[in-house]
């Protein structure tokens, strides 16, 4: 005995009308298409597993930001460009000046020289040739190595040292206030000058660890070593990358446990896992074969690509599930939630890509990996949910303990929806966009306090517990100067960057510095000539000022420490030692060298920002205040312009596209309350919670202009809307923000803090496109209007 549904479904289904052309290409060819998908997962699968993590110094700043232009344009002149590593070697007990410690010294200075990556020229210790003492005696200046000739480590050679290191003008900088530790200071290369090949952090830091840390720690217990700079930073995170798998693991459980949950189908759960996991694969393999590896940043895109596969997995699972109840065999029931799918799933997933490509108009490489991850995951998605997905559940259907689910949900589950519905109520609508305006009031008063760039001391990237952390803290507890570098560049016509004007101007800018709040101290080769000067004359501190006799000059800066002057006298650098680079400090003394540069610079001498690693991060920071907003602009209208193309209707956008704003204006008065800035890790977050985010809205919106057309209230409308997309939509929003949720207990902060976010962006936009949309929808559609305009279109 035939069924009536399925008759009058297979008749539906074989309307040239009603069937369109991707449904016949893709069901007409169900078992080439397959095997197609079997070859490219085997082959994008066995590149995905090759592929590795990649860190890069340069990929991590504004290449094209005018401080950054200037940094690298003059980095063969200037040493602390922020790429180098201080290893501070501390003693528990008693002082540096014992034998035992010098040893250990000297064994670790040429542990370091010998490491992959390391420039040798710039290796700086006590033990180095280029660390030396100078003083002024009757018979003229008297200088050398800080380790005396002849040291033999007796008592006699160590007060010797002592001598030497406090004429060397070294303590606070290569040797600590209290005499109990002493730095390595090594220089990196960005790349190998002999293979040419990048630095590998991961096995840098690997090998700062084994090589120094470890093994020196073991060889002498009364050694503590402390490690910090950019390279050491980003060792640990590509560390902490290993802990993300637990998470995947985590994710990934937790999501097929919620989605057996909610099908009671072992079908309906399996596939969409498999199906969202092979899309990750395909992304993976991709990016290898582009040249591309998985940096601190971008390695969380599979994760959300993940999340992607399975959103939208839900939504054909349930229509399947609603379609093989009717009585519908599985090829039917796939086909009919392929049709009635296609288009908005289609558009939120073209949605979702547009939104993640904006990043690439930041000018950072990092944002821009992570954008061509992002977006190349999504495309894999459209195919591997919009088709494999479908094909696979074609063959397979929803099990029947999922089709006994959806037939048995009956009247107790039409209360609840019932219930909802009454958000779409012209009593309750309003009561609804009071709610909406107050909460858009609060969010715009608390995200005034948002910043740009970092709001912590160290590495925020890191806990405020890490061990690089904890090295960072002690080194700016013992060393008067600071880790955090901000150098301005003095450039002048050859051979004529000792000139005194050159020199009262960079004295005049080092005085205005040293009355900003934030910064520590600084150093620069007017210091020298004014400490020479002041030497040659008997140590009378009034001689402690730049001569305007040349040749006074040029014998007080004969001796400068390298790094302060070029070899063609044509740049010399100012130090800026700060307290700290939160935002804060480096927008205050930025300000203040730009105003100072601009009144003084002129044809004798030109101040250029900045070097350092406080320049990067300025420059960093400008970019990103300087992005934010035209990523917003760009992703909501990318987003408009889409939603508009598919409903044709500037109200249907608004429905859409306001509860997102709200979603995101909230996340920004979130940021700021929590004390999280807007950076490098978190900037994405933005704009990937609204890419993700407005796939509710459009299904929502699809199913409810769906059942306006054909002639229901809106609230009947909007319960029907519930009754088939609604459940999926609130299940999807409420798994995928416990999926990544359990990221807040992640070894790397800025994962813990894109987990709180997303978490928030992914339940808030759910709420949104339930709560708000059918509220705005009563205030702003016309279905009256609607059913005439779609009649009037046949």
């Amino acid at each position: 005995m035939s069924n009536p549904h399925h008759d009058k479904g297979e008749h539906y289904l074989t309307t040239p009308k009603a069937e369109p052309f991707l449904e016949r290409l893709i069901f007409n060819n169900r078992a080439v298409i397959l095997v197609g998908f079997l070859l490219l997962t085997v082959f994008l699968g066995y590149n995905a597993v090759k592929i590795q993590p990649d860190a890069s110094f340069e990929r991590m700043i504004p290449l094209e930001h005018p401080y950054i232009i200037n940094m690298l344009d003059h980095r063969n002149d200037l040493e602390n460009l922020g790429n180098f590593v201080r290893i501070a070697v501390e003693t528990k007990t008693g002082d540096i000046f014992s034998a035992e410690y010098m040893e250990t010294l000297k064994q670790i200075t040429d542990e370091v020289f010998y490491l992959d990556g390391v420039d040798r020229s710039g290796l700086k210790t006590l033990w180095t040739s280029n660390v030396r003492w100078v003083e002024v005696t009757e018979q003229g200046f008297q200088g050398g190595t800080v380790i005396p000739d002849g040291y033999d480590g007796s008592p006699a050679s160590l007060e010797q040292l002592r001598q030497n290191i406090l004429r060397s003008n070294e303590v606070g900088r290569l040797v600590s206030d209290n005499f109990k530790s002493t730095i390595v200071y090594a220089p990196l290369y960005e790349k190998n000058p002999e293979t040419g090949e990048p630095l590998d952090y991961a096995t840098f830091s690997r090998q700062l660890e084994e090589k120094i840390r470890n093994k020196y720690e073991e060889q002498n217990p009364n050694i503590d070593i402390h490690i910090v700079g950019f390279a050491k930073k980003v060792g640990d995170l590509i560390e902490g990358i290993g802990s993300i798998a637990w998470f995947a693991g985590i994710t990934i459980l937790l999501t097929t446990l919620l989605l057996f949950w909610y099908s009671r189908s072992i079908t309906g759960t399996l596939v969409p896992v498999f199906t969202s996991i092979v899309a990750v694969f395909l992304q993976l393999g991709a990016l290898r074969l582009l040249g591309y590896g998985l940096d601190p940043y971008s390695v969380l895109v599979p994760f959300l690509v993940f999340a992607i596969g399975i959103s939208h997995g839900v939504q054909i699972v349930n229509a399947m599930a609603v379609e093989a109840a009717r009585g519908f065999d599985a090829e039917t029931s796939a086909r009919l939630a392929f049709r009635a799918l296609y288009i908005p799933g289609m558009l939120a997933l073209i949605s979702d890509a547009f939104g993640f490509l904006t990043l690439f108009f930041i000018e950072i490489d990092v944002i821009r990996d992570l954008a061509i991850a992002a977006g190349l995951g999504v495309a894999f998605v459209i195919i591997t949910n919009l088709v494999l997905h479908v094909l696979i559940m074609s063959y397979l259907g929803i099990s029947k303990g999922g089709i006994r689910h959806v037939q048995n949900q009956g009247e107790k589950q039409d209360r609840k929806w019932h219930l909802m519905s009454y958000f779409a109520h012209p009593g309750v609508a309003p009561i609804s966009l009071l709610i909406a305006v107050i909460g858009l009031g609060l969010g715009l008063y608390y995200k005034q306090g948002l910043k740009v760039g970092d709001l912590d001391q160290g590495a925020p990237e890191l806990r405020a517990d890490s061990r690089y952390n904890l090295d960072n803290a002690y080194i700016i507890n013992n060393y008067s100067t600071s880790a955090d570098v901000l150098v301005v560049m003095v450039k002048t016509p050859e051979e004529q960057c000792t000139q005194y004007n050159v020199l009262r101007a960079m004295d005049s800018l080092q005085w205005e510095l040293q009355n900003t709040p934030g910064v520590q101290s600084s150093a620069s080769l007017a210091d020298v000539s004014k400490i020479v000067t002041k030497a040659l004359n008997e140590g009378n501190w009034k001689w402690y000022e730049i001569s305007r006799n040349q040749t006074i000059i040029n014998a007080s800066i004969r001796e400068a420490p390298t790094g302060l002057i070029n070899t063609t006298c044509s740049l010399t650098p100012v130090l800026v030692f700060l307290e700290d680079h939160k935002a804060e400090t480096l927008e205050t003394v930025v300000e203040r060298v730009e105003v100072f540069a601009q009144a003084n610079s002129n044809e004798e001498h030109t101040f250029l920002l900045a070097a350092g690693n406080a320049g990067v991060e300025a420059a960093t920071n400008e970019v990103i205040a300087n992005a934010k907003d035209m990523m917003l602009i760009l992703v909501y209208g990318v987003v408009s312009l889409l939603c508009f193309a598919t409903f044709r209707s500037i109200r249907a956008v608004l429905c859409i596209v306001v509860p997102l704003g709200l979603t995101s204006i909230l996340c920004e008065a979130i940021m700021a309350v929590s004390g999280i800035g807007i950076k490098v890790a978190t900037l994405p977050v933005i704009a990937l919670g609204v890419g993700i985010g407005v796939d509710y809205g459009i299904y929502i919106y699809s199913k409810l202009e769906k059942y306006l057309l054909e002639g229901k209230t809106l609230q009947d409308a909007y319960f029907e809307t519930l009754r088939s997309t609604g459940k999926a939509v609130m299940f999807t929003g409420v798994t995928l923000g416990l999926g990544v949720v359990t990221w807040i207990f992640s070894p790397i902060k800025f994962q813990a803090d894109m987990g709180f976010l997303l978490f928030f962006m992914f339940l808030w936009n759910m709420v949104g496109a339930i709560w708000l949309l059918p509220a705005l929808a009563r205030f702003l559609l016309r279905p009256d209007q609607m059913i005439a305009k779609a009649r009037a279109a046949k």
